[in-house]
């Protein structure tokens, strides 16, 4: 794409006064996000030369050009599927004057109404308090208590609620609601965390170490925080014959009966009386299982030994992929591998461990390909046979298939029905699995002495990853099903080189159309992809380091992240809040220097406007450099602007005369800039706990040629 398309001039005019000089104006267009290596005058100065948690919007304007913008980045939150801190909300109580001045933090009461609410502020010179978790309806003209205390007489609300104030009374109401959410139980690192739709209902499920650090337990998130999942018991069979028992039915031998929760078969037949494999059953009565002869029903089997309980090693990494195999409204599934235990399926109620008969049976990456299951074990990849995930035998159309290479990850390519792709990415190659079944997979080699990195494999319009000289896109060429590869991470190779031992996780946000990067000092790389084209990348510092994450669509169309911290044992929704769970969002962006196409003329800076979008209340500190900020001009210093975004209302506490209802979404920010230079650069900061993400559009210099630089 062509400089001039991406900057046009619409704005570079210029007035003049009768004996004076002609005031002309230019448009920065922020666009092109990080640049490290670029050249100053070779670079347009809506890049990026600096900065942290902005990230390049994908926004594209009638002609379908991509016109950019930087926005403030998201905050995250924690999450346990109580109520969530970005969805707190808050009411103002005023009384006539205060009889008793109550204390932040106690619950006030409405003496008639009965109605509760745990205060968060109060303005004694107005008398008025906020309240949050808000429970019955205050009513008028009633006395309001703190126990037994009267604080006042409730009177109709007169004050008016700032745009300010009600971003500042909303982050107080979320620290609130943030301190009722607990870690998940246990000991280091969230594990993993996964999101699923069962049944047309979405949960979330958390995988971390127990107390004592000696097994992993699984939690699911719920309306009272996180509640841990039963694991059952698992038992080896035999010599089953006559016909398929299903799930829910009951295993019986002599006394002791136990409910089958899962009867995955490996290998033979039902009904030739050869079926073997285990069932995963529920905590058996009347005693234990023994090896020997059981039934189900009128269906006999032969039992190899007693049930044990199925427990999880500690420690792991896991990798997910969601999955129906059976066909049914019921039977979707979550597969995941973690390296140190055996891969597992989980329906949301049975966690049920898979057994391929590797000698060491510990997956690191799974995928469901061609309705195959896929498991990397170091350099081989192991599947099932076609909807069968219990059973690997080549009788079955499981196979093995040998990459000479460790695996670190799969990655479905596009294909025709019938010449499906997947990419096998390892350490220091890629290569290519065509093929729908044992009978026809071919391995291609793709791109040999370039793999890839552990848990940076993706897709989004393409397949994405990182290895040891990027961020590798791997993309269809016009030939269907081949492939090309390119890098987009050039311009920032000095920061991909300072972190790519540093990887932690990785991520897509499609509705942004993002590829993401997490790093084990808490730093992030967020990388902009439109239509397969590179918008930009931008840099992200956080206040929490993600060990692991996951990105999925609920029941609803929603997108939702969920990152499950390295320490605390939190799980967090990213993308939600204002805030880095609790912590200010410090972000910044310097640009690329300006000189307005004439590196040798000098100009006198008038004034600037700064086209910032949003709907939020946003302040933001301008600062800007003349001169490649050299020592002998005078250097300005950075100046705070607020703007007034209006929000939707907050029902309980705007006088209705006292807002705008049709909120302005585009607001140009005025701002100081003087001084003469043959160039300048603008830097924008944000560093809040309560400000949502904005977009920095444009920025227009007024200015006043003057003579050559000499």
């Amino acid at each position: 794409m062509k400089s001039k398309t991406l900057f046009p001039s619409r704005y570079r005019s210029s007035t003049k006064v009768m004996g004076m000089p002609a005031t002309k104006y230019d448009t920065i267009h922020c666009i092109g996000g990080l640049d490290q290596i670029t050249p100053t005058l070779s670079l347009h100065p809506g890049a990026v030369r600096d900065g942290r948690n902005f990230e390049c919007a994908p926004t594209l304007n009638l002609q379908k050009q991509l016109t950019g913008g930087y926005t403030r980045t998201a905050g995250y939150e924690r999450y346990s599927g109580k109520a969530k801190p970005s969805d707190a909300s808050y009411q103002v109580i005023q009384v006539s004057s205060f009889t008793n001045v109550p204390s932040v933090g106690q619950t006030l009461t409405g003496f008639t109404s009965g109605a509760t609410g745990q205060i968060i502020t109060l303005v004694q010179a107005s008398n008025y308090v906020v309240l949050t978790l808000v429970t019955g309806t205050f009513t008028s003209s009633e006395v309001v208590k703190v126990g037994a205390t009267t604080i006042g007489t409730a009177t109709a609300v007169t004050v008016v609620i700032t745009s300010l104030l009600n971003a500042q009374y909303k982050n107080l109401a979320a620290d609130v609601y943030r301190a009722l959410i607990a870690a998940v139980p246990g000991s280091g690192a969230v594990r993993g965390v996964i999101g699923a739709t069962f049944s047309g209902v979405d949960y979330v499920y958390a995988f971390r170490n127990n107390s004592g650090g000696t097994a992993v337990d699984l939690y699911q998130a719920s309306a009272s925080g996180w509640t841990q999942v039963t694991l059952f018991n698992e038992i080896d069979f035999t010599a089953g014959g006559t016909a398929t028992p299903a799930d829910g039915t009951t295993l019986t031998q002599g006394a002791v009966t136990a409910t089958i929760k899962r009867v995955m078969i490996q290998s033979g037949s039902w009904a030739g009386g050869t079926a073997a494999g285990r069932f995963i059953i529920m905590n058996p009565s009347g005693g234990n299982f023994a090896a020997g002869a059981a039934t189900i029903g009128a269906v006999g089997v032969t039992l190899s030994a007693i049930q044990t309980a199925i427990t999880i090693s500690p420690g792991g990494k896991y990798e997910f992929d969601v999955a129906n195999l059976f066909g049914q409204t019921g039977t979707k599934r979550i597969y995941g591998a973690d390296g140190i235990n055996r891969g597992f399926e989980f329906d949301g109620t049975t966690y049920a461990p898979i057994t391929t008969g590797t000698t060491t049976d510990t997956p690191k990456y799974v995928k469901v390909h061609k309705n195959h299951v896929f498991w990397a074990f170091a350099s081989s990849a192991i599947h099932s046979g076609p909807n069968l995930p219990y059973t690997y035998t080549a009788l079955s159309g499981g196979s093995e298939i040998a990459t000479g290479d460790t695996i670190v990850g799969f990655q479905i390519l596009p294909g025709a029905q019938t010449t499906a792709a997947m990419a096998i990415y390892a350490l220091e190659t890629t290569q290519i699995l065509y093929g729908t079944t044992a009978a026809t997979w071919n391995l291609v080699p793709f791109n040999t002495g370039i793999g890839g990195i552990d848990h940076t494999a993706q897709n989004l319009a393409h397949s994405y990853i990182l290895d040891s000289v990027g961020l590798s896109s791997l993309q269809t060429t016009q030939s269907y099903g081949n492939f090309d590869a390119s890098y987009l991470t050039h311009n920032l190779q000095t920061f991909i080189n300072s972190k790519r031992s540093l990887v932690s996780c990785s991520t897509v946000n499609r509705s942004k159309s993002q590829y993401r990067l997490f790093f084990t000092d808490g730093s992030g790389l967020y990388v902009t992809i439109v239509n397969g084209k590179l918008l930009g990348s931008l840099p992200q510092y956080f206040a929490d380091v993600f060990y692991c994450i996951s990105n999925r669509r609920t029941s609803t169309g929603t997108e939702v992240t969920y990152a499950g911290a390295n320490s605390g044992g939190y799980v967090f929704e990213v993308d939600k809040g204002s805030s880095f769970d609790g912590a200010d969002i410090d972000a910044y962006i310097t640009l690329n220097y300006n000189t307005i196409r004439s590196p040798q003329i000098l100009k006198e800076m008038q004034h600037a406007s700064i086209e910032i979008d949003g709907n939020f209340y946003a302040s933001v500190s301008f600062g800007y450099q003349l001169g490649y900020g050299t020592t002998d001009l005078t250097q300005p210093t950075d100046v705070a602007y607020a703007t007034g975004f209006s929000g939707a209302p907050v029902w309980d506490t705007f006088v209705w005369d006292s807002f705008t209802w049709d909120g302005v979404t585009l607001y140009p920010t005025e701002v100081d800039m003087t001084g003469t230079a043959e160039n300048y650069r603008v830097t924008i900061r944000s560093g809040t706990d309560y400000i949502y993400p904005f977009t920095v559009n444009t920025i227009i210099a007024h200015y006043i040629p003057r003579r050559g630089k000499r």
